[in-house]
């Protein structure tokens, strides 16, 4: 093997370094690559989506259920909206049967819907339940409990509220996840480098990293100048640790012969840092970073359900307080989609930035 071939694989494509021998490849034909980006729909594809259809009459009896079965008046006049909330059902199922029957001309869209189909059936299942036991019979009472037409009357009634508080959540994530993130990178790459860092900060980390971020919440907010920046400190230092741990160990389980194939063509440690040590490690960094993702939405919580006089926590807060328990539901409803958001997000930079890498690390 000469050293021009080595070189080529040593050059970054993707921001990725391979250090291995080139192997010639044949090219993809012309017509392989037609078919692999433009598949043919497959006979079921092609048909009515009977899973669609059930999932249609299923969302219909749901309405139809809450339309003619009288809610049951406990304290109070009536729930709000179960007139819309029926109609919004019937509706979802109109549109869910034209799905159906559209057959290729609604093809991206089935493509994207056929693999939910089961939970397109279970979850007007489940609201039905939901509905007969708390709005029809009573089984389970207000205010600790409310039917599903209840979160339709908070996102309508009170959506600038509640929209407000998703603006400040957000904006308190993002910074913290960010500063967090950056810090635990740097500090993780430093101590998988460097002997002196792994001998000094290792254990540090080891020994200060699974103190949870909200039991020093008391001193947070004592020493900070604000209670937005102590709850700003807060959710970085629960992203800090995981990503700080998991980049230290991937950078410190990088394969040597790659560092040797590399010294050899006369690298730098600048490169070897940047070009051969993290790419190697990035799929460490982001467990890492899904880790401190969820530790630090509940430290978001807490820090503003304590001391933060927005966000979602002191919505929750808030809700609880006034025995608003539609208010609560909705909230957490919210705080899951959000979350959900955030990590499929984190999926996709994960697998734009990662691709090179499928081959090779089991996803």
């Amino acid at each position: 093997m000469s050293g021009a071939t080595v070189l080529l694989e040593l050059a970054p494509q993707a921001g990725a370094p391979i250090l291995q021998p080139a192997t010639p490849t044949a090219a993809p034909s012309t017509t392989a690559t037609a078919v692999a980006a433009d598949p043919a729909p497959s006979s079921a594809e092609q048909g009515v989506w009977r899973q669609g259809l059930v999932a249609a009459l299923a969302w219909l009896l749901l309405g139809a259920l809450t339309w003619w079965w009288p809610n049951k008046e406990i304290g109070f006049s009536d729930w709000a909206y179960t007139t819309e909330f029926a109609v919004l059902t019937a509706a979802l199922a109109v549109l869910l049967a034209a799905l159906a029957l559209a057959c290729e001309r609604a093809g991206r869209v089935l493509r994207w819907l056929r693999p939910a189909g089961a939970w397109l059936i279970a979850a007007p299942a489940l609201l039905a339940v939901w509905e007969v036991l708390t709005a029809k019979l009573g089984v389970l009472p207000p205010p600790f409990f409310a039917p599903p037409q209840s979160l339709l009357e908070v996102y309508l009634d009170d959506s600038a509220r509640l929209g407000l508080s998703v603006a400040h959540s957000l904006r308190l994530l993002v910074h913290g996840i960010v500063i967090g993130s950056l810090v635990g990178f740097v500090t993780g790459v430093w101590v998988g480098w460097s002997r002196v860092a792994g001998y000094w900060v290792h254990p540090l980390l080891r020994f200060l990293g699974p103190v949870p971020a909200s039991a020093l919440l008391p001193l947070a907010f004592f020493f900070a100048p604000s209670s937005y920046s102590a709850a700003v400190f807060l959710v970085a230092l629960a992203t800090f640790f995981p990503v700080a741990v998991l980049t230290w160990s991937g950078v410190a389980n990088v394969s040597k012969s790659y560092y040797d194939v590399a010294r050899t063509l006369g690298a730098s440690e600048w490169f070897l840092v940047l070009r051969v040590a993290i790419p190697a490690a990035l799929p460490q960094v982001f467990v890492g970073l899904f880790m401190g993702l969820g530790a630090s939405f509940s430290v978001l919580i807490t820090a503003e359900m304590m001391g933060v006089k927005a966000g979602l926590g002191w919505y929750l807060q808030w809700a609880q307080g006034w025995a608003a328990y539609a208010n609560m539901y909705g909230a957490l409803l919210v705080m899951a989609v959000l979350c959900s958001g955030l990590i499929t997000l984190l999926f996709t930079v994960r697998d734009r930035l990662l691709g090179w890498q499928k081959g090779t690390v089991k996803w």
